[in-house]
């Protein structure tokens, strides 16, 4: 596919990746949502857990994100081969990744979730989703690996599908695993978790099943496993683990913020619970967007169109802005009548809580819809080095920010979580400042 800077184009490759890149936070969202309405202390140990989750989730896809720079580049050298090879070294080094993080989650789970919650209650719910959760991180990280090389040659209609299965095979299991419908025994928050690691079972069988017929496919050798390219699977590495640190570093502060939220009381946890909740639902437009430009940017410079890399990424942060608007302010007015049929009567108090609170989540939603386009089209270009330092740098004072306002000095969950503004504002400006210098003019992988 040729690649342009028209808006059209830009939102007919982000649309479905939005979706397909969005796929965990949607999981942890429904097991929320049902959570929610079988028990509140499960609900609460919902949040914690499932932020953890995030993160480990987020250590596959980080990986895959540096393997779809490079299909997206050698896609945009129309070397298809190439891509082929590049797919082939990510889906290898996914298997072996997950076998890795499959034995801390399921071993070592225990250990490491005391490190962070007081409350005995809450620690073992977490315990009891985890470890059937585990599992999933096979079809986690393989799948994304599926879904990287369709972002990267810019087929990403059929990750829109993919996702439908997904998310609908959790919701039905959710109903029945949960709540013990059909003669299934009542699991609770262990239900949850088996209900989401099942809907990943399925969605990477019939993303599987769609790839091996798909005819397109000829071209890139995807089934010509001559050898096993050592080269290539260090290059995808070392492209890779700075975007990693990076969502370990996001999504691990993110984690640390949850947990002293813990610390305060259960009250504060479960609006910081629907808060987080409606976060994942609205910043749905920014992640797709994300994983668009950084397909985009390295296509664009695989066909020697540096020039048009920043009004490229100018263009998406814009389109990405008005969606944010479009979809938040509604619900940041109105939240009564947005969540209703996601929580119901039964949490009209929680949701009146919260309601304060929608603003600086509004403040954030925008920041957010700017700096992570930035970030991602400088990830694009290959210089994720210096994504890495740019989100260090903030990530640290994310860090000592909420360690005085909110372990040691606690002023309220307005100053707590407006350390996201200040997070996301840097990493706008910072990303903006190296787009501009062009150094990354002169950067090959």
């Amino acid at each position: 596919m040729q690649l342009k800077t028209s808006y059209s184009q830009i939102f007919s490759i982000s649309m479905p990746i939005m979706l397909g890149s969005a796929a965990q936070n949607l999981i942890v969202l429904a097991d929320s949502i049902f959570l929610f309405r079988y028990s509140s202390l499960d609900f609460e140990a919902s949040g914690l857990v499932g932020v953890f989750y995030l993160m480990i989730a987020s250590i596959g896809y980080g990986f895959s994100r540096g393997g779809q720079i490079l299909i997206a580049r050698r896609n945009g050298e129309r070397n298809y081969a190439g891509t082929g090879a590049a797919f082939q070294a990510l889906f290898f080094f996914e298997a072996i990744l997950a076998v890795l993080l499959f034995i801390v989650l399921f071993w070592y789970s225990e250990q490491i979730f005391s490190w962070f919650v007081k409350d005995p209650d809450i620690l073992q719910k977490c315990l009891e989703y985890i470890k059937p959760r585990s599992f999933g991180v096979f079809f986690s990280y393989l799948g994304v690996s599926l879904i990287a090389f369709y972002t990267g040659i810019a087929r990403t209609k059929f990750i829109i599908y993919d996702t439908i299965v997904l998310i609908s095979v959790n919701v039905f299991l959710n109903w029945v695993l949960i709540f013990g419908n059909l003669g299934m025994p009542e699991m609770g928050i262990a239900g949850a978790a088996l209900a989401s690691t099942l809907a990943e079972v399925v969605a990477f069988i019939v993303f599987v099943v769609y790839m091996i017929f798909d005819k397109q496919n000829v071209s890139y050798k995807l089934l010509s496993f001559l050898r096993f390219d050592v080269k290539l699977v260090l290059s995808s590495f070392y492209l890779s683990i700075p975007i990693v640190f990076q969502s370990i570093l996001g999504i691990g502060a993110w984690f640390l913020f949850f947990s002293f939220i813990e610390n305060i009381g259960r009250e504060e946890l479960a609006i910081s619970n629907l808060l987080r909740n409606v976060y994942l639902i609205l910043s749905i437009p920014s992640w797709g967007y994300a994983a668009g430009i950084n397909t985009m940017v390295s296509n664009f410079i695989g066909n020697r169109k540096r020039q048009a890399v920043l009004p490229l990424v100018v263009k998406t942060s814009k389109l990405n802005l008005f969606t944010t608007i479009l979809i938040s302010l509604p619900v940041v007015v109105f939240p009564e009548f947005f969540l209703y049929p996601f929580f119901g009567t039964e949490d009209m108090l929680l949701i009146g809580l919260a309601k304060p609170y929608m603003w600086v989540l509004f403040g954030i939603l925008i920041t957010f819809a700017v700096g992570v386009v930035f970030v991602n089209g400088l990830i694009g270009t290959g210089k994720t080095k210096q994504a890495l330092w740019i989100q260090s740098i903030f990530t640290l004072l994310y860090i000592i920010y909420i360690v005085f306002m909110v372990k040691i000095y606690y002023y309220g969950l307005h100053l707590a979580w407006s350390v996201e503004i200040v997070y996301w504002f840097g990493i706008l400006v910072m990303s903006y400042i190296y787009l501009r210098s062009k150094k990354w003019h002169f950067f090959h992988i």
